[in-house]
């Protein structure tokens, strides 16, 4: 009898992943490369903002930001995109990185450039991070990140060594974010709970979804008014609130029983999406 409780209560242990040690007791900046300051990107970076600040207060040694963006600041993008008229013209990822700085106090960094292997297939000096962060508006973008991702986790002996990937992804109304492990993460033992060491990309798990979805209409949009056309005004916003509250948790609880979610802004649901 005894032995069929204790099979029972195996069976119902709720699945987590625990946060890898190092984000809760780094001894530097946790260091972040954010990919894409667009309408989700720019709204990212003031959320890590308010992280940095927070975690700061609470004893940890912060973040480290490197935004990564090559696109140009147009009228298009003023009202939906943290951008202001007097921005147009620059780069998005300096007009947001040099506000950013001023703001805060740090030093984050901007490079006007995509995050991809050079000519050569060389990874880029700066590639190296310990979270990464994609806002990006492509298909083909997001298999090439988990490309470096993936040849990165072949890297994990130094001190910024890949552990986790957020993706943020949408449409006109509705999106999803996904928390992924680059490589298994060590769990501690537990008796409460069924922990789980990797959380499967969103190019492994939803691969062909994707696919199927390359042929959306991703030119650039000439105004506001059509860029509204292929995105609402708040979608990007609610997204990276839920997305960047994922991120929080793995800080300030140390753990999670969930890796993502799908939204719909138009009838206001939401979807978790559980660990395991």
């Amino acid at each position: 009898m005894n032995a069929e409780k204790t099979t029972c209560s195996e069976q119902i242990r709720t699945k987590v992943h625990f946060t890898d040690n190092y984000l809760l007791n780094p001894t530097n900046p946790i260091t972040v490369n954010l990919i894409g300051a667009g309408g989700t990107g720019s709204k990212v970076l003031t959320a890590l903002m308010e992280m940095n600040h927070s975690l700061i207060e609470l004893g940890h040694a912060g973040l480290q930001v490197r935004l990564w963006d090559d696109d140009i600041v147009t009228t298009a993008n003023l009202g939906r995109q943290r951008f202001a008229e007097c921005e147009t013209g620059l780069y998005k990822s300096v007009a947001l990185i040099n506000r950013a700085n001023r703001f805060s106090g740090t030093n984050w960094k901007a490079e006007t450039r995509k995050f991809e292997k050079d000519k050569y297939g060389r990874l880029p000096e700066e590639a190296q991070a310990t979270i990464f962060i994609t806002c990006v508006d492509n298909v083909q973008a997001r298999f090439t990140v988990a490309e470096i991702l993936n040849a990165l986790g072949n890297l994990r002996n130094y001190r910024d060594a890949p552990k986790y990937w957020l993706d943020f992804g949408n449409s006109q109304h509705t999106g999803q974010v996904l928390l992924s492990t680059i490589g298994d993460i060590q769990q501690p033992k537990s008796e409460k709970y069924e922990t789980v060491v990797s959380l499967p990309m969103i190019t492994e798990e939803f691969g062909e979804l994707l696919k199927q979805s390359e042929q959306e209409d991703n030119t650039p949009s000439c105004s506001l008014a059509e860029a509204l056309q292929k995105q609402d005004l708040f979608i990007n916003s609610s997204l990276t609130q839920m997305g960047c509250s994922l991120l929080w948790g793995l800080f300030r609880y140390g753990m999670t029983e969930y890796r993502g979610f799908f939204h719909n802004l138009k009838d206001y649901r939401t979807q978790p999406i559980k660990v395991g």
